[in-house]
């Protein structure tokens, strides 16, 4: 196992070598590698947000069968299962994909992050320095790793060196872009769920905060793959729009009280 492992890594590392020797940028290179791993997970990742929106289109039905059968776990299980059936949706369909893609997603972080990018930049980012790195260097602060602390205390100690923002201010701008786009692909794949708010917010800063530590070859995929994965379930949910507008059926699942109230209600 640990043989293919490293026989994949070096595939990576020769694409990107071959696709380096084409364009003579690194940046590009990182770009058109992504652009290669994305095609060719899109079987995995499209089925993945197919599903995804067809669970957000049963929603309202499962919930009404959770109030329906709140007493009774065993008959809500089963009607759920059979909605799942009836809608031809799969819950682990959302899941395995993923699982599948995680590993050549962690693939192409471990070629990147180790690769020696020889200290160069694309667009103003420098690829083998982190956020951090490239604020430290404008504060003046001289570390190999630097941490949020100290650039803390950096900023204390040496304000004006804020004023070098060319230095990090591509770094950081990156930082912002993935930070959105983690947003804006959470907001699409949780739609009005109320449940899903705490993430909607939490997921940006989290991946954020995580982004300011890597190096700029490693925060150009991600970046690079964030859009790809924004502009793919964008063209899913555009596909799926004339259904989604379809509202599902819910007066077959509708809680006892509710259809007491609505008989009673037509009588009168």
């Amino acid at each position: 196992m640990g043989s293919l492992w490293s026989a994949a890594g070096d595939l990576m590392l020769r694409t990107l070598n071959l696709f380096y020797a084409i364009t003579h940028s690194y940046g590009l290179s990182i770009i058109m590698l992504t652009v290669v791993v994305r095609i060719l997970l899109h079987p995995l990742s499209h089925k993945q947000m197919v599903s995804m929106q067809k669970m957000q289109k049963i929603q309202p039905r499962i919930k009404v069968i959770q109030e329906k059968y709140a007493n009774d776990k065993d008959k809500m299980n089963q009607e759920i299962m059979q909605l799942y059936r009836e809608n031809g949706v799969n819950p682990a369909a959302g899941c395995l994909p993923l699982l599948v893609q995680l590993p050549i997603f962690i693939l192409l972080y471990r070629a990147l992050i180790n690769y020696d990018f020889s200290n160069t930049s694309f667009l103003g980012v420098n690829l083998s320095m982190s956020a951090l790195g490239a604020m430290a260097n404008a504060l003046g602060i001289s570390s190999a790793k630097p941490t949020f602390t100290a650039i803390l205390s950096g900023i204390l100690t040496n304000p004006a060196g804020l004023a070098n923002v060319g230095v990090y201010a591509p770094s950081v701008i990156l930082i912002v872009l993935v930070g959105f786009l983690t947003w804006y692909q959470q907001k699409m794949s949780s739609g009005n769920n109320p449940q899903m708010a705490f993430m909607n917010w939490f997921m940006p800063l989290f991946m954020s905060f995580i982004c300011l530590s890597l190096p700029g070859g490693v925060m150009i995929y991600w970046g690079a793959s964030s859009f790809i994965s924004v502009a793919q379930q964008k063209w899913v949910m555009m596909r799926t729009e004339e259904e989604m507008k379809v509202k599902p059926t819910l007066h077959k699942n509708k809680p006892e009280h509710q259809e007491k109230a609505e008989k009673t209600g037509s009588e009168d």
